[in-house]
C-alpha cells in the first residue's frame, strides 16, 4: 500500500499589497493563516520595494506569531514581493523548517525578468541567482509552482484541496484581498 500524502491542514498564505509605480520605501506584506478552509488569523510585515529583506521579514513575521507552532506549509503568490524583493525559497524553508510553495497564475516571462534584474535593479545578479536556484516553474492544475521541502504530488494535492473559488488556493486569495483592502481602502483585481 503506498504511503499517504500529508494533509497540510495549517497553511499560511503570503502576498504583498499593491503600490504605486513611483512608490519608494516599504510595502505591506500580508499573511493569512488557514486551518483547512477556515481563516484563523492575519499577519503582516513590511519589506523594502525592490530590496533584499523579504526572506528574513517573512520568516520573522511567521516565527514571531502565535500561529507558527501549528503551521505546516507556507504559500507565496510569486517568488518576489514589493517589486523585485526576491524570496530565497531554500533559506525560508530552512528558517521556518516548513515546506514552501510559490504559486503563479501563469508562467512568468523569465527572459524579461532576467533582463530587468540585470539591467535596472540594484543587486539584480544575486536576485536572478535566487530565482534560478528555486528551480523551474512546474504546472499543477491551472497554476504553476516552485517549491522547497515538498514533493510535486503533495503540492498538487494541497493546491487542489484549497482552490475552491478559482485557481488560487484560498490562503493566497485571502491574502491578496486583505492586502489590497488595507492599502487602498478596498480590494480589487483578480483574487
Amino acid at each position: 500500500m503506498p504511503a499517504r500524502a500529508p494533509r497540510f491542514s495549517h497553511v499560511i498564505g503570503v502576498d504583498d499589497a499593491p503600490f504605486a509605480r513611483d512608490h519608494r520605501g516599504d510595502v505591506q506584506v500580508v499573511g493569512t493563516v488557514f486551518s483547512g478552509l477556515r481563516l484563523e488569523g492575519v499577519l503582516s510585515t513590511r519589506v523594502r520595494r525592490d530590496g533584499r529583506n523579504a526572506t528574513p521579514a517573512i520568516a520573522a513575521m511567521i516565527r514571531g506569531s502565535r500561529f507558527y507552532a501549528q503551521a505546516q506549509v507556507v504559500m507565496l503568490q510569486g517568488i518576489a514581493v514589493a517589486g523585485f524583493n526576491v524570496v530565497d525559497l531554500a533559506a525560508l524553508h530552512e528558517a521556518l523548517a516548513l515546506p514552501v510553495v510559490v504559486v503563479a497564475r501563469r508562467l512568468p516571462d523569465l527572459d524579461a525578468i532576467r533582463d530587468a534584474l540585470l539591467s535596472r535593479v540594484r543587486g539584480g545578479r544575486r536576485k536572478w541567482a535566487l530565482i534560478e536556484r528555486a528551480g523551474p516553474m512546474e504546472p499543477v492544475a491551472s497554476v504553476y509552482v516552485q517549491r522547497a521541502g515538498i514533493s510535486l504530488d503533495d503540492a498538487s494535492a494541497l493546491i487542489a484541496r484549497l482552490s475552491v473559488n478559482g485557481h488560487l488556493p484560498e490562503p493566497l486569495r485571502a491574502a491578496h484581498l486583505i492586502a489590497g483592502g488595507l492599502t487602498t481602502g478596498e480590494s480589487r483585481g483578480r483574487a
